[in-house]
């Protein structure tokens, strides 16, 4: 969402909510009993969630969100569950989830929802477990994903405006919801699902390139049968550019002050107030510090909300992982992108660890509801293997001649120009560029670089080029008529949100000079190091690790689980930089420079015996794997 830089007492003026918005204020405060609005016990539906005052009702009942956020595509399925079940019995009635975009449709007209996108599997598990669901089907969904959850394709268009009414955006997002919204619209509130609201796009009032946009997503919803409870969420200072009529403003909670409790009472009168975004924490970025919550705090401002009738959404309760390299990047200080782990530091940890901060709202919950509470869950225990030490290693430059479908092109090409995935191009990962030099000189990206390129000649590392660094100096070899010159470029994630997403093209995104002489042609390979890319068949030259080895390259190494297997964290002590994969699953990358020094192992990706670790290094690899039964996330 944001990184804080201070956390002051005032920070959602809760007193200037209870003079503007005419809150009572309840010191002795009553239980709310809501055990009979559940999904397992409202069997007859008539009416839905409703705005009734300065209340919500369901089913003409009073009643009070208590929601927390699971993002599905974060979690591994097979813990779907029972992370819904700690939910549930941590006092929670309601779950809100997104629906990313890019990972339904990774290329134009190809649309999954199994496995690990099966929305509704998740949704229908939600109600199973007594859950109620909001959800926030975009089509931007923000998440700090990879372009906020938009597809990485729709930049193919030199012209694309992103979130606005252009018109090969809204093609583009009409196709999309003719393939997700009739499968969600089953599973509204009237229609004996679980789903009581929806959010329309998120944050659009800080974005807000077209004041027709949000009306037209909107009219998306509806014509295709969203009949439930709409709402828009922004920061404080955003309000009224995000607000759509008959929709219900809520707030995230960022720039709240006196004046948006006043913006809200002009927009929508006397109305509940829910916090769509409450959290004391943010994400982490690589090469910064560990961010950490004020659990004190938190707990403070909940209870002031919950006295005056606030409804509130944790975000997150459980935050996850951002497996396969999905994750994005913020701009507000410099490039920086987002680490792997999405623990968050939430109430539930990325391993699916009970924290101290979900003892304390559960006791709280408890103490002020009358909601049934299911028996708790399990904690999550984690195993710390034996170090892997049997390793086998491939460089990259073995490796490249049976990447068989490579792009010749007399100039650079983005990742997004591609002519892969059947024409949508590349998302993720590396791309790699390789040319012909004559001669040594000046070579400069001009900020065509994005994100980070390592520069190779004839397979030995001689610099580094990203967006801080334009230039680096070649010398040429005298004794060799002519010298391959390689640019391995990284993308490190697309930025998540703010008007500079229509410009996060990855790659080479332009001209790349020697000497001021634009550099002719390439032969170009894609390294997206996506699931399939881990999967297929490597040619059969490892070697032995003996020593440490120089990368880029490629590892092997086996782990030997137990039945069942147990879930592990995997230490990055002793290795540089790369992405890691686990039986054919993309784990995500890892960087020593931190903050993040383990990358989670999900129990259900593991199988009973052995089990297939590939690592791609770009530094310097190690002679060992260890293992932790404790995320080291930072401090």
């Amino acid at each position: 969402m944001w990184a804080f830089l201070g956390r002051p007492e005032c920070i959602l003026c809760l007193s200037s909510a209870l003079c503007v918005m005419a809150l009572l204020r309840n010191n002795e405060f009553s239980r709310l009993n809501q055990t009979h609005l559940t999904p397992l016990k409202l069997i007859n539906r008539k009416v839905g969630l409703q705005v009734k005052d300065s209340q919500f009702t369901l089913e003409g009942f009073p009643f009070r969100i208590i929601s927390g956020t699971i993002d599905y595509f974060r979690i591994p399925r097979n813990s779907w569950r029972l992370s819904l079940r700690k939910m549930q019995a941590g006092g929670f009635n309601t779950l809100t989830t997104h629906i990313p975009w890019n990972l339904h449709e990774p290329a134009v007209g190809q649309f999954y929802f199994t496995e690990n996108t099966d929305l509704i599997a998740f949704i229908t598990m939600a109600s199973q477990t007594g859950l109620w669901v909001i959800l926030c089907p975009g089509p931007y969904i923000g998440s700090d994903l990879d372009l906020g959850g938009l597809p990485s394709w729709l930049l193919k268009d030199p012209k694309m405006k992103l979130r606005t009414t252009y018109k090969g955006f809204t093609k583009a997002m009409n196709l999309y919801f003719d393939n997700l919204i009739p499968k969600i619209a089953k599973f509204q509130y009237k229609k004996g699902g679980p789903i009581i609201a929806m959010q329309v796009e998120n944050e659009y009032g800080s974005y807000y390139m077209d004041k027709k946009y949000m009306a037209y997503v909107k009219t998306a919803l509806v014509s295709r049968g969203i009949d439930e409870l709409l709402m828009t969420a922004d920061d404080g200072a955003s309000i009224r550019k995000g607000h759509l009529e008959n929709v219900l403003a809520t707030v995230h909670m960022k720039n709240i002050k006196k004046e948006t409790y006043e913006d809200l009472k002009s927009i929508q009168g006397k109305s509940p107030i829910l916090v769509t975004v409450y959290t004391t924490n943010s994400f982490d970025t690589w090469g910064t510090l560990h961010q950490t919550g004020d659990s004190q705090m938190l707990m403070k401002d909940i209870r002031e909300m919950f006295y005056l009738g606030f409804s509130v959404n944790f975000y997150m309760f459980q935050g996850g992982t951002n497996f396969g390299l999905i994750g994005g990047a913020r701009s507000s200080e410099g490039y920086k992108p987002v680490v792997t782990s999405y623990d968050y530091n939430a109430l539930v940890s990325e391993g699916g660890e009970y924290t101290l901060q979900y003892r304390e709202f559960q006791r709280f919950f408890h103490s002020v509801t009358d909601s049934h509470f299911t028996v708790q869950p399990k904690a999550t225990q984690m195993f710390a293997y034996q170090p892997v030490t049997l390793l086998y290693f491939m460089t990259l430059w073995e490796f490249l001649p049976n990447l068989v479908k490579t792009t010749k092109s007399s100039k650079p090409l983005s990742m997004e120009q591609l002519r892969v995935n059947e024409g949508s191009g590349q998302s993720f990962g590396y791309i790699l560029y390789e040319t012909v030099i004559f001669n040594g000189g000046l070579l400069t990206s001009r900020g065509h670089i994005r994100d980070r390129g390592q520069v190779f000649l004839d397979n030995i590392y001689v610099g580094l080029l990203d967006q801080s660094n334009s230039e680096l100096l070649l010398y040429k070899d005298l004794s060799k008529k002519s010298q391959i010159l390689r640019i391995l470029v990284e993308n490190q994630g697309r930025l998540t949100s703010g008007q500079d997403i229509n410009k996060e093209r990855k790659g080479l995104t332009g001209d790349i000079y020697l000497d001021k002489s634009p550099l002719r042609p390439f032969k170009i390979y894609s390294l997206e190091m996506k699931n399939i890319f881990i999967q297929r068949e490597f040619p059969n030259s490892w070697q032995r690790v003996t020593s440490q080895v120089q990368g880029p390259a490629f590892f092997l190494s086996y782990l030997k689980a137990g039945d069942p297997p147990q879930g592990t964290f995997m230490k990055i002590q002793g290795w540089g930089k790369g992405v890691i994969s686990i039986n054919g699953r993309s784990l995500g990358r890892y960087w020593n420079i931190g903050p993040q020094d383990t990358v989670f192992v999900p129990g259900s990706w593991l199988q009973p015996g052995v089990n297939k670790i590939i690592m791609f290094e770009e530094l310097k690899g190690d002679v060992k794997i260890h293992f932790s039964n404790k995320a080291q996330l930072g401090y």
